[in-house]
């Protein structure tokens, strides 16, 4: 009886160490933005690409390989860090169409800063900065991708 729960805690312990290793540190992939409309150095404070088809095919690949290991394949969170597709969900509720605006762009201003400049808590990093890695149309073409997930889900 002691062997066999010596072994279950030992499996039970090597199964929680590779699941650890899997969200390990990420090395920022690149993100190819042609065919995007260029948005100069001024950064945006709400999504320029909503609806566009080539940022969320861009947004697609940009998340999958880059945010996905710690906010879940194809947008659904594993418990890891936030579930992205609730990121606005408070605004949908909103019957103001001045303050649903309202809403969306500030979320659009919270999502920026987050991704720009990543998340660090108490001298813990829980999201690198991507300022510098990513230019601003990849993080809306990011965004987008989120959008979109939203809608669908």
């Amino acid at each position: 009886m002691k062997r066999a729960l010596s072994i279950c805690i030992a499996a039970a312990a090597l199964i929680t160490s590779f699941g650890a290793q899997a969200h390990g540190a990420v090395t920022p992939q690149a993100v190819d933005t042609t065919g995007l409309t260029p948005l100069g150095d001024k950064w945006r404070d709400e999504n320029p690409y909503k609806g566009n088809k080539l940022a969320l095919k861009i947004g697609s690949s940009a998340y999958n390989q880059n945010c996905a290991r710690c906010h879940g394949l194809e947008a659904v969170s594993g418990g890891i860090a936030p579930d992205l597709r609730l990121l606005d969900r408070d605004c949908a509720s909103v019957k103001n169409a001045a303050k649903k605006a309202a809403c969306y762009k500030d979320v659009d201003a919270y999502f920026l800063s987050s991704i720009r400049a990543g998340k660090v808590r108490n001298g813990a990093v829980y999201m690198p900065p991507f300022e510098g890695i990513f230019n601003q149309e990849a993080m809306w073409a990011i965004k987008t991708y989120l959008e979109n997930r939203r809608e669908t889900n």
